[in-house]
């Protein structure tokens, strides 16, 4: 069959890396799902981002291959979502993936049917079992056509009923509040207590995500009680990720996550979202306790998304890929061979010993992923030879950008550089998130609504969610509280209104999509709701 380029024309890198496969992909439109109806075939979803390391590997193994991508083009209609662009999408089938096979990642895959109801979901696939997966799937819908429908549309309902039952859970009485969020804290104070890594930082076991939320939370908590052993988690964890190998030793910035317990080796793939909540912890500790660690994180991190993030329109790009070459983490780690040839022989050794650099390596092949466990003596030694290798490291191939510019991704941007910038008597950074305001109330407010993302100054279809309208509101009203600019006061008042009016549950909580978007199979509410499973699938990759 011909295939049609329906993706080239998209504002999302992420489908514009898919938009020459040899896949027949649709964009996620009722076209797609009418195209489904008509051909009689089922829906084979794919939701992935541009930063995705195993989005990449199932891209190159079976999307790029043109014998699997002839057995989609048979047997399917294929749709490829970008879920920074699409979360409400990404939101409800993510939350299919996790009750039908207890686990979720990307790249996520579900298979529905035109009605779009799924009744198979996973994520990763080795080329040779997906093939034989969409096979199967194909045969189940012309065999057992009852046995598929009817399992989707169970699927559905529980979604739906679930979904209702959680919003339902999150209400309570309003005069109750107060005295039920001091007992809740209480209690997730001494939950985070008996998880927390005193030997390590964080909490649990690997993987470990940079746990901004809870950190916010304990240093507030901290705040308003006085509990020690809040700030000591808080402390404790900020030091141990920012001296670890997911922070990022010469330039700045953290990895999305640790795969080890000890922070040592990350998932190299670097966020917005994460590096602006994480700016604005570790400004917030230096602010509660003076560390000088603590500083030059939060400069560093913000001088970081400036210089590796910003785009010519003076908004702040989604993210950076973990895979150079096509090698996850290539860019970042070091041999001792490669110290040598940059540094010298001498400074190699200092450099080595300061780094964690090791002949047999933290990471692959050898190489080591730069932790800076203590700062060595000589500081201004350390200084010279981070930047004599980040000027080296500047040569080699760079992971690639999703420069896409997410609404709600720069308004948490917003308030860290501008509560930095102030803070830190930056100014550079006060008027870096005045002009990424400035970008979001030109192009992404369209005729009083917010658009979720822009790419090159122009404005994306998709409309704002919920998390769009509230982190936009807040860079705003933080923007407008440093500069004592009205304008942005008075544009956040207007999108909370919207937010009240159009994301509101009539009874105090919220949907994460408006009245009037697309309806799914039902309206996500965060966090999105547990369902316990009786279903069976297959999953094989964790969250990521």
């Amino acid at each position: 069959m011909d295939v049609v380029n329906r993706l080239k024309d998209s504002t999302s890198p992420y489908l514009l890396q898919h938009a020459d496969n040899p896949v027949d992909w649709w964009p996620w439109c009722e076209e797609a799902f009418a195209e489904a109806a008509r051909r009689d075939v089922p829906v084979m979803l794919s939701v992935g981002y541009a930063a995705c390391h195993w989005c990449h590997v199932m891209a190159h193994e079976s999307f790029e291959d043109p014998d699997t991508a002839a057995v989609l083009n048979e047997h399917l209609v294929s749709v490829k979502v970008d879920r920074e662009e699409r979360p409400d999408v990404d939101s409800v089938y993510m939350t299919a993936t996790q009750a039908m096979t207890g686990q979720g990642g990307w790249p996520m895959t579900v298979f529905m049917t035109p009605d779009k109801e799924p009744f198979f979901c996973g994520t990763y696939y080795p080329r040779d079992y997906f093939r034989q997966l969409v096979l199967n799937i194909s045969q189940a819908w012309h065999d057992q056509r009852d046995d598929v429908t009817g399992r989707a549309r169970q699927v559905a309902a529980a979604l739906a009923q679930n979904a209702a039952a959680t919003a339902a859970a999150l209400r309570g009485p309003h005069g109750e509040l107060d005295a039920l969020f001091r007992q809740a804290a209480d209690v997730a104070v001494q939950g985070l207590s008996r998880d927390y890594d005193a030997a390590r930082g964080g909490f649990g076991g690997a993987p470990k995500f940079p746990p901004s939320m809870v950190l916010e939370f304990l240093l507030r908590h901290h705040e308003r009680t006085g509990e020690a052993n809040a700030l000591a988690m808080t402390e404790g964890t900020c030091e141990a990720m920012a001296r670890g190998g997911m922070y990022d030793q010469l330039g700045g910035g953290f990895a999305r996550y640790s795969v080890d317990a000890g922070w040592v080796v990350p998932h190299f793939e670097k966020m917005l979202y994460d590096n602006a909540l994480l700016a604005r912890v570790y400004a917030h500790l230096w602010r509660r306790t003076g560390s000088a660690l603590a500083r030059r994180v939060a400069e560093q991190t913000c001088d970081w998304m400036l210089r590796e993030l910003r785009t010519a329109e003076g908004g702040i790009a989604a993210s950076l890929d973990a895979d150079s070459e096509g090698a996850e983490g290539k860019f970042y780690v070091w041999t001792p061979p490669q110290l040598r040839e940059a540094l010298g022989p001498e400074d190699a050794e200092f450099a080595a010993e300061a780094f964690h650099v090791t002949q047999a390596g933290t990471f692959e092949h050898g190489a080591s992923v730069l932790q800076l466990r203590s700062d060595p003596e000589d500081a201004s030694r350390l200084g010279r030879v981070r930047d004599v290798l980040l000027a080296a490291r500047a040569g080699r191939v760079r992971p690639g950008r999703d420069d896409k510019v997410v609404a709600a991704w720069n308004g948490l941007a917003i308030s860290a550089l501008a509560e930095c910038g102030l803070l830190f008597a930056r100014p550079d950074l006060t008027a870096a998130a005045r002009d990424a305001a400035t970008l979001l109330a030109r192009v992404h407010l369209v005729g009083g609504r917010l658009v979720r993302t822009s790419r090159g100054g122009a404005a994306g279809t998709t409309a704002g969610a919920l998390d769009d309208y509230a982190c936009v509101a807040e860079g705003f009203i933080t923007l407008s509280g440093v500069t004592g600019e009205a304008r942005w006061l008075r544009l956040a008042g207007e999108l909370l209104e919207i937010a009240l009016g159009s994301f509101g549950d009539g009874q105090g909580g919220f949907y994460d999509t408006a009245a009037d978007d697309e309806v799914l199979i039902f309206r996500p509410t965060t966090p999105p709701p547990p369902v316990p499973s009786p279903w069976p699938g297959r999953c094989s990759a964790t969250r990521r």
